[in-house]
């Protein structure tokens, strides 16, 4: 039994005689909201609901030919909850052991619904983050939130909740695989519009048995979507489906997620020339524009021909386009010219002809749902590398996205590196113009790239390189990142790209360009320039959180000056001038935690508090402060000499974050007494049933292993306050 002041978890085992032990449960006689966990550590299957009478919904779940061979019940109560509440919590249940990999559920789709209620974000997500830290603790969750927000399992689960627009998306696809006219449907979306992610769900709505199936999930507002899925499943009771993506290296994390999917496996995730292995009611394309044509295949040509032949094809006519429409039945294409990228790639023509041929419906994504600079920003590349924006023309700004020009390869590496350590998923990505020589077995040095002697390697391995153990010191190509989400993108314009100031237009160098495959055949330079900047502006939408841009060409650079804002270092990001600080609006306090004479409430009132220029990707709030952090006993997230912004503790879970403490009985090394930053981590201690009490382990995070954990225990946590909690260095 696990408890705390706000909710309780209990277990139960999950047979006949739960009826009887839920008589002692006051929130099950008396029908209030509660949600549940049904689990079974044997065939690492679970399922998550909410009810308001846990008798009659146990009941009915013992009774399931598929939920009765679970093992376990634990059921989550508070007299917090209302229905709303636990509807919620119960959507994030889902999406987040889902995420978490530690268990397949057995749950139909639900992602449909969002429930917004009082205090939902205020109260009731600190709830769910204190319920998360507890399911880790008796073994029915594995990975912190954070980490799990960062996982593929996560990003493409059919458990999410979605948009209006991508429902609206998702049933525009389901009504036209129901019209009998079309066999092929063309779905129009650029970078970042979610289209992996209605592939998946679509997938894991045809691949639910019936009894698996509760339409109770959807909500009474989705009664068009429930009939549009009892329609499919009864024109596909058991359909013959697969997921055709053309690059091997997202087509291998996808096969990951497939895997972790009750219903759904790795086997239905396959590259294009796998479609000779079998005929198939319905294929998605994701990433269409990447099916291959026969020119500049290399190593490929043997196989192309192979398929070809055993599909009475002409090789010298024939693509991978045709190969899909003629082993399937209904075809589903996500498609955008403007990623194209190399000749290989089917021609923008053939998938015209598929338009008109009267068989193909097509339909639009249009919204932005990767970047948060939204539409405005995607508009804004395409005017930028189009070369369509004037000096007249604001550079661009964005409260909710970081995207900066630097001067220095040094300090993009470094930001980069930082992202990298406060958010994960930040990536160094580079234009193809150096070779790659150290890939080869005689290779003669450990770097590919040098630039202002900064050397740096391309990615070493071409499989799920985004996820792999090295990523953070090498640099990627498109090769290894299209398809992929990042939370920071930092993008180097390498030698092949310049701007041709006279005639307001960018030009490419073909000799600087090391891509043979997405070069040779090619005799029209506007050709060659096209994929190019495809290719750029595809990495150039990769970065949820930001992307910083470096540029070798100094043409280019002095062109991209005038329209993305310049990185500014330390000295430059400091403080503001008096005339400028207008507090909590463009800037927060600075605290000097060394001079407080007394405590944190105390030190607020100084009145010669400096002020820092508030983050853009942060909104005003009276929440936020900066402290300078001295020593190393943080190092490895908080570099010695940091300025670092905290957000005001009120309430809500500490456990696993970086916080700013003020203590009595603390010396730290670091600041002396009065003040320390370090991990907040409870230790509860049990006796019997109940919690007899509770430590408090404050842990280093250093690459000094000099630095030991501060345990407080019983009688000293009371000298313990939080502060704040970390956001990130400034």
């Amino acid at each position: 039994m696990s408890q705390n002041p706000v909710f309780s978890i209990k277990k139960f085992d999950f047979d006949s005689s739960l009826v009887s032990e839920f008589n002692n449960i006051h929130y099950v006689k008396d029908l209030w909201p509660v949600v549940y966990i049904l689990s079974d550590g044997n065939v690492n299957e679970a399922y998550v609901g909410e009810t308001t009478d846990a008798y009659a919904r146990m009941s009915s779940h013992l009774k399931h030919n598929i939920k009765n061979k679970l093992a376990a019940v634990h059921l989550i109560s508070s007299e917090k909850f209302n229905k709303s509440a636990t509807l919620d919590i119960e959507s994030n249940l889902i999406k987040y052991i889902s995420g978490d990999g530690q268990y397949k559920l057995i749950n139909g789709n639900v992602g449909l619904a969002n429930h917004n209620y009082y205090q939902k974000k205020e109260v009731y997500w600190d709830i769910f983050k204190s319920i998360w830290d507890n399911l880790r603790s008796v073994g029915i969750a594995k990975h912190p939130i954070d980490y799990i927000d960062n996982s593929d399992l996560f990003k493409y689960s059919p458990y999410k909740t979605l948009t209006s627009e991508q429902k609206s998306g998702l049933l525009v696809i389901m009504k036209n695989l129901l019209d009998n006219r079309y066999k092929n449907i063309i779905i129009e979306g650029g970078a970042g519009t979610g289209k992996t992610i209605l592939a998946i769900f679509l997938f894991k709505l045809l691949n639910t048995t019936n009894e698996d199936f509760n339409f109770e999930e959807f909500g009474n507002d989705e009664f068009e979507f429930m009939e549009i899925v009892f329609q499919l499943k009864i024109k596909y009771p058991n359909p013959k489906m697969a997921l055709v993506v053309p690059m091997s290296s997202f087509r291998t994390t996808l096969k990951k997620v497939f895997k972790n999917i009750k219903g759904l496996n790795a086997n239905m995730v396959i590259g294009p020339a796998e479609i000779v292995k079998d005929t198939f009611d319905i294929v998605i394309v994701d990433e269409s524009h990447r099916l291959r044509r026969r020119v500049n295949l290399g190593a490929y040509f043997r196989a192309f021909d192979v398929v070809c032949e055993k599909l009475n094809l002409d090789k010298h006519t024939c693509n991978e386009l045709d190969w899909i429409m003629k082993q399937s039945e209904s075809a589903v294409y996500f498609y955008d010219e403007n990623q194209s990228i190399k000749p290989s790639d089917v021609k923008k023509e053939d998938f015209d002809k598929l338009k008109v041929n009267g068989l193909t419906k097509i339909e639009h994504l249009k919204s932005q749902f990767r970047a948060r600079g939204g539409n405005d920003y995607v508009k804004y590349i395409d005017k930028l590398l189009k070369c369509n924006l004037n000096p007249s023309d604001t550079v661009f700004s964005s409260k909710e996205y970081e995207f900066i020009l630097f001067d220095s390869i040094e300090d993009i590496v470094n930001e980069i590196k930082s992202r990298d350590i406060e958010n994960g998923l930040s990536r160094l990505v580079a234009g193809y113009s150096w070779p790659w020589t150290t890939n080869k077995k005689d290779a003669k040095q450990d770097y590919d790239i040098e630039i202002e002697n900064t050397r740096l390697k391309w990615n070493s391995t071409n499989i799920d390189w985004v996820n792999s153990k090295d990523s953070r010191d090498e640099v990627g190509c498109i090769h290894t990142t299209q398809g992929y989400d990042l939370n920071y993108t930092g993008i180097i314009f390498g030698n092949e790209i310049t701007y041709d100031k006279e005639n307001n237009q960018i030009k490419i160098f073909k000799e600087n360009y090391y891509d043979v495959n997405g070069k040779q055949s090619i005799v029209d330079p506007d050709e060659l320039k096209n994929f190019i900047l495809n290719i750029y502006k595809t990495i150039m939408l990769r970065g949820i959180k930001g992307t910083y841009v470096y540029v070798c060409d100094k043409n280019l650079r002095d062109y991209f000056s005038q329209f993305i804002p310049k990185y500014k270092t330390e000295k430059e990001k400091v403080l503001l001038e008096d005339n400028e600080v207008i507090p909590y609006v463009n800037s927060i306090p600075l605290y000097d935690l060394k001079v407080a004479a007394g405590n944190f409430s105390e030190l607020q009132t100084v009145d010669n508090c400096e002020w820092m220029a508030l983050p853009t990707t942060y909104k005003p709030s009276r929440d936020l402060f900066a402290c300078k952090i001295i020593g190393e006993s943080m190092n490895k997230i908080i570099p010695n000499g940091s300025i670092c912004m905290f957000r005001k503790y009120s309430a809500g879970s500490r456990d696993g974050k970086i916080v700013l403490v003020e203590h009595t009985n603390i010396q730290d090394p670091d600041f002396g007494s009065g003040y320390t930053v370090k991990e907040y981590r409870s230790k509860k201690k049990i006796e019997g049933e109940l919690w007899s009490h509770e430590s408090i382990i404050l842990k280093p995070l250093s690459d000094n292993m000099d630095y030991e954990d501060i345990i407080l225990e019983e009688e000293d946590v009371s000298t313990l306050k939080v502060i704040g909690v970390f956001e990130c260095v400034l």
